[in-house]
């Protein structure tokens, strides 16, 4: 391969953005002292570029040293620029499983390391997350925590893959390991062969192409230790550069060398002056590390009059990307700066809720919810400068930690509570089993009522216990209720063939054709309410059916046309011929009570229109006014009639 296809090789095109950690600035000041001696003089005559800032070149010096040393011992490490670092802190288990692997399949295991332990982090910290969710949930439910366990699919899954990628990258340290001590001897047998150059007696052509040859096989020996790159690298070029000395008395050889060396650089020069007007400033920074490397190792000395000139360009090349680079990460530094304010204001957040906490589950649920989304926004922010990376993260992971420890004391005590509570719904539960088979229905049935009533009063239980305690204790009250409603529908079996004949009757009533003549018609209702009057009385939760029947006399007395007292009457006779034959004699009391209190009423009422006719002495008996006051004072007199009309009924009883 021709050194111009070297270059070629060089270009960067393939490279992907890698973010170092502080942005510096590429050194040429070694590089000044070796270069300036391209020409075949002596060290003494190097010429000093004193235009470089030291304290910045040194600091770069020591990252491309490092790069080129790293990809001297394994060459395989420049593939990490090429291969995209993601936001890991915004992936999924699932999508960091998958990432991962990805790379440990199509990539190769010396290039992924930062990748790899970067996703590895992010899976730790968030599967640690929904570790402690799960162990909540556990405690919650009223598990102990010596029994927690919990194992994930997808955790299992990304164990394997990163074990897959434990053993490659062991095996490809092994297999390195072999190889750079065979390529440390071929390249130090190389150097031994060019200092062997100026002791052999033949033709100097002859000579310069074995050097040429020796050349070659340098460029193309493999990787050697990391920390004997330097020493090899020095000592090579030391040779070289005497080889140089010795060719000096072939002018023509030189001359072409020196040629060729200046058209290489300049195409280094031109490729890094277009690196100097690219956007994309990692990609630029590291093809110009492979620039330097290139400048330095496979490339010799140019013709004197060139020397400063190109050096000079190649500087300025340099500082322009190096200034463009230090811009842009001061630039991204702005938004780590804002991405860090966003982060602690979401932090505040968190700890405000912390502090807040609540007083019910449900508030609590509210304020997981809340936390949760803050927890989301926080992966979401972005990166933050690297310096204060840790803290941040401590200090959100301390936020969430306080507030997951302030609701688990919340859930401690409602679990203390729940376990009072379930202690007092399982002592009702023996009641109610204890009372289930009771025959004495009088006394056991307020008492069943009153436990029902008091499990309502009660709070919440566990969650496991709940559903298995409510059977119980439905069971036996529902046991004792039927018992019950057996006992009476065995007692009012009289009732509900009352009932049954009273439905059947009902129906007759509402279908009952009339003669037209109102005596006869009259006795045909009496006649019908005295087969109602003998069917019995019905079950007391079936009375409505008495109010059936009123609503169908009345429909009845209109179509007859009888006055509205002899119809009240009559429907009162009925009326009270149920409630003197009902087992409970408080009924005709409370009849008896209502009757007279209507009484005192309509008497009361009608006291008070009398008072008021007073008022219309000196007014004609035909004003509207005093009409109306008169035809009132009537209706109320009827009223009163008939109220103790129905007195004297009910007393006839007594």
């Amino acid at each position: 391969m021709s050194e111009h296809d070297n270059l070629q090789d060089a270009d960067g095109k393939k490279a992907t953005e890698s973010t170092p950690e502080k942005a510096e600035k590429i050194t040429l000041e070694n590089q000044s002292e070796t270069n300036s001696k391209e020409s075949i003089e002596t060290p003494e005559t190097a010429v000093e570029h004193d235009a470089v800032d030291e304290n910045d070149e040194e600091k770069v010096l020591n990252e491309i040293e490092e790069s080129n040393a790293e990809d001297a011992e394994d060459e395989g490490n420049k593939d990490r620029h090429r291969i995209e670092h993601k936001e890991y802190d915004k992936m999924s288990l699932e999508a960091l499983t998958e990432e991962l692997e990805k790379l440990v399949k199509s990539e190769k295991v010396q290039a992924i390391k930062s990748h790899v332990e970067n996703i590895r982090s992010e899976f730790k910290s968030k599967f640690h997350s929904l570790l402690e969710e799960k162990k909540e949930e556990f405690l919650n439910d009223g598990g102990n925590e010596i029994d927690f366990y919990y194992s994930s699919p997808i955790q299992k899954q990304f164990k394997e893959i990163y074990k897959e990628y434990r053993s490659n990258l062991n095996a490809h340290y092994k297999n390195i390991e072999r190889n750079l001590k065979d390529n440390l001897a071929n390249r130090l047998e190389i150097i031994e062969e060019i200092k062997g150059l100026f002791n052999v007696e033949e033709n100097i052509n002859t000579t310069y192409k074995h050097f040429k040859e020796l050349q070659d096989r340098w460029k193309n020996a493999g990787p050697i230790p990391r920390d004997k790159y330097n020493n090899a690298w020095n000592s090579y070029h030391h040779h070289v550069e005497m080889f140089y000395d010795f060719l000096h008395l072939n002018r023509d050889l030189r001359d072409l060398d020196f040629k060729h060396n200046l058209e290489q650089k300049v195409k280094i020069i031109e490729r890094a002056e277009e690196l100097a007007e690219d956007d994309d400033h990692n990609r630029a920074f590291r093809e110009l590390q492979a620039l330097h490397k290139m400048w330095k190792e496979e490339l010799g000395p140019v013709g004197k009059e060139h020397r400063e000139e190109i050096w000079e360009r190649f500087k300025a090349a340099t500082k322009k990307i190096n200034d463009k680079r230090q811009a842009y990460f001061a630039e991204l530094d702005k938004v780590y700066e804002k991405n860090l304010e966003i982060k602690h204001e979401i932090i505040a957040k968190i700890e405000a809720i912390a502090d807040k906490g609540a007083n019910s589950h449900n508030a609590w649920q509210n304020n997981i919810k809340e936390v949760e989304t803050l927890r989301n926004e926080f992966f979401g922010a972005g990166k933050v400068p690297i310096k204060v990376n840790e803290a941040t993260w401590a200090k959100f992971k301390d936020a969430v930690r306080t507030f997951n420890r302030n609701k688990n004391a919340f859930y401690k005590d409602l679990k203390k509570s729940q376990y009072e509570n379930l202690q007092k719904k399982l002592d009702l539960i023996k009641i109610a089993e204890d009372n289930k088979d009771s025959d004495d229905f009088d006394t056991t049935t307020p008492l069943m009522k009153k436990i029902q009533s008091d499990w309502k009063k009660i709070g919440h239980v566990p969650r496991k216990n709940s559903d298995k305690i409510w059977k119980q204790f439905k069971t036996a009250c529902n046991h004792y209720f039927d018992k019950l409603h057996a006992a009476k529908d065995a007692a009012n079996a009289e009732g509900n063939e009352a009932y049954a004949e009273k439905i059947k009757l009902l129906d007759k009533l509402k279908g009952l054709s009339l003669s037209g003549d109102k005596k006869t018609d009259l006795e045909a209702v009496k006649t019908f309410i005295s087969k109602w009057k003998e069917a019995g009385n019905v079950p007391p939760h079936k009375r409505y059916i008495e109010g059936k029947l009123n609503k169908a006399l009345d429909a009845t007395f209109k179509k007859l046309k009888l006055n509205s007292k002899e119809a009240e009457l009559i429907k009162f006779d009925t009326k009270l011929d149920v409630l003197n034959n009902a087992s409970d004699s408080r009924h005709l009391d409370n009849e008896r009570s209502f009757i007279r209190k209507k009484i005192k009423d309509v008497k009361a009422e009608l006291n008070q229109l009398e008072n008021n006719l007073q008022f219309f002495s000196n007014v004609n008996d035909d004003n509207p006014l005093v009409q109306d006051v008169h035809k009132n004072i009537e209706k109320h007199k009827q009223d009163l009639e008939l109220w103790k009309t129905k007195l004297d009924k009910i007393k006839e009883l007594y």
